[in-house]
């Protein structure tokens, strides 16, 4: 992930300019003589550490960026690119109080950037600095207009004036677009100060009831009603929220409820722990809208002010992994304690950092255990059966897809994934009656799914069965997905396979420029340039599906289509001779 400046918004890609590095330093006014001859000769600027750094960002390795900053930094000190990116670089890793060195540098030199603000909030709240956060924000010195004013009423409360901090909360609960958070925190801090009964009312206004898409909200209105010695209630609410059985946390504390104990308030006890929450809220709803960097950033610095704060951690571990830094992923989902009901995710995501380091067997190792250790989560099952997909492995990764069905209960929409992911698994190994029944499930639950009905759809082409049915199949994922390059190529193909080869060029075309060096598209358009009677062009094509790495067998065939031509091969293969048909007649 690539580091950049950003007045507006936190991004992460380096944007530096073409123009050497001396160039970026400006000049000094000229030294008379007698201070030429008292001065030392001026450092030259390292255009290693600078390239290296470079390098790094644009990479995402935060380590690696942060470490070559900071050499850079040591012959250019006031260089602002440098000193931002080693705050980012120091941000991405969770080390905030050496992130707020380098920010501190570039505050003192005038910048307000939003990276720097945030590296400097988070490391005064670490310290309870509550004066220190009140003035970087009244400098100007924030992270955007809702966490300011989100940190200002935690800042409040942290300096005794609870009131005052609830006051602040419940105006923001009152802002169209913000409500939510408003409501949320105001129910946080009035819990913290102990008084339940507004926590519950603040969180059963609409704008807290809308909230109940996150995780925490839900556990913390769960330990509220248990605080208020209702506990059915919060069992009700455990139940409306969450699937039976499949999360750890959830399981523990709905047995407690059960058992007629008391839950504990937890989910913010200090007013640091309350920024946290502000940080964890905030990369929780940005997540998958904004850049992945930022959300990174946030969730870092609550993981920071709060290191048993699980959630945060694993939000952190999965960016860091997802944006290839399996080894910093690694030593974050580590960080989760064993204890923490949380455990069994950070154990998903170490076996998904195994995976992108190239180890699949390590990986598949820990999954084997975590399937043994929770046979009754879904998730595991279900994960486990995606690795095994993956490595090719078909016959263990339907088993592992039985076992995440079988604990379905009744299925719903957001089931179809399960049956089309062991359809494929059945389809791989040529059992297509039960791979068809799946995917027709799959279909059932979600109907317009188009990585589905293409699969359905081209599966039926390749096996050559109801080809019209094949064809209305694809045709509806196309209208769903019309930018997705595998999809126009299966419509193609359809043509193909129906004779209408006219009709098939064009959006093979499209394929092969949306696709540009899949090797199966790139074969098919050679095989619809030579219906069409474009041998040579059918040729070059056919030699670029080579050079593109085609699996062994298509190799095999597209080097005898290159030696006999298509006719020869299809005879050779029994199959139907090439046969342009009127597309009127198949409509």
């Amino acid at each position: 992930m690539p580091l950049t400046r950003s007045a507006t918004a936190i991004g992460l890609a380096l944007a530096l300019s073409a123009t050497p590095l001396a160039a970026e330093t400006p000049a000094k006014p000229e030294a008379t003589a007698a201070e030429s001859a008292s001065e030392q000769p001026p450092a030259q600027p390292n255009a290693g550490a600078y390239l290296a750094a470079r390098v790094a960002s644009a990479e995402g390795d935060y380590t690696a960026a942060t470490h070559w900053f900071t050499e850079a930094l040591r012959t250019d000190p006031d260089n602002p690119m440098l000193l931002e990116g080693a705050t980012i670089g120091a941000m991405g890793q969770g080390r905030f109080g050496e992130a707020a060195k380098t920010a501190q540098h570039l505050l003192d030199l005038g910048d307000k950037s939003q990276i720097s603000a945030l590296a400097l909030l988070t490391e005064a709240a670490g310290r309870k600095d509550y004066a220190r956060i009140d003035q970087l924000i009244k400098d100007g010195h924030g992270g955007g207009a809702l966490l300011n004013d989100l940190v200002l009423a935690w800042s409040q409360a942290g300096a005794g004036q609870v009131t005052e901090a609830v006051e602040a909360l419940d105006k923001i609960a009152k802002t169209p677009d913000r409500a939510l958070f408003g409501a949320y925190h105001k129910a946080l801090a009035l819990a913290m100060a102990g008084d339940f009964e507004s926590a519950d009312a603040a969180l059963n206004t609409e704008a807290g009831k809308a909230g109940r898409a996150l995780r925490r909200v839900v556990l913390a209105h769960a330990e509220i009603l248990s605080q208020l010695e209702r506990n059915e209630d919060a069992i009700a609410l455990l139940d409306e929220v969450f699937a039976p059985g499949q999360d750890v946390a959830v399981v523990g504390m709905r047995e407690r409820l059960t058992n007629g104990e008391t839950l504990p308030w937890t989910i913010v006890q200090t007013p640091e722990q309350g920024m946290a929450e502000v940080f964890y809220t905030l990369a929780s709803a940005s997540r998958g809208e904004a850049e992945s960097g930022y959300t990174l950033l946030l969730s870092q610095a609550a993981a920071y002010l709060r290191p048993d704060h699980t959630e945060a951690l694993l939000t952190s571990a999965s960016l860091l992994n997802g944006n290839g830094q399996a080894d910093l992923a690694a030593a974050t989902y580590a960080k989760v304690p064993s204890d923490a009901p949380e455990h069994y995710l950070a154990e998903i995501g170490r076996a998904e950092t195994l995976i992108a380091a190239g180890k699949p067997d390590a990986a598949l190792e820990v999954m084997q255990a975590l399937s043994k250790a929770y046979p009754k989560l879904r998730t595991v099952h279900a994960t486990y059966g995606d690795m095994l997909r993956r490595e090719e492995r078909y016959e263990d990764a339907t088993l592992a897809y039985d076992a995440a069905i079988a604990l379905l209960g009744t299925p719903d929409e957001g089931d179809w994934r399960l049956f089309f992911s062991r359809g494929i698994c059945h389809e791989r190994q040529k059992r297509w009656e039960l791979g068809e029944a799946d995917l027709r499930k799959a279909l059932e639950l979600s109907p317009d799914q188009p990585q589905v009905l293409n699969y359905l759809g081209y599966s039926m082409l390749e096996m050559n069965k109801d080809l019209d049915a094949a064809l209305k199949l694809i045709e509806r994922a196309v209208q769903v997905e019309p930018n997705s390059g595998a999809i126009t190529d299966s419509l193609a193909w359809a043509y193909f396979r129906l004779g209408r080869y006219q009709d098939a060029l064009a959006p093979m075309e499209r394929a092969s420029q949306m696709e540009p060096v899949d090797p199966v598209v790139t074969d098919h358009l050679g095989d619809v340039y030579w219906a069409v009677g474009r041998q040579l062009e059918a040729r070059f094509q056919w030699r670029r599906a080579l050079s593109y790495g085609p699996e062994e067998k298509d190799a095999k065939r597209i080097r005898l289509k290159l030696e006999l031509g298509l006719d020869k091969v299809l005879a050779s293969e029994g199959a139907a001779p090439l046969e342009t048909k009127n597309a009127s007649n198949t409509d």
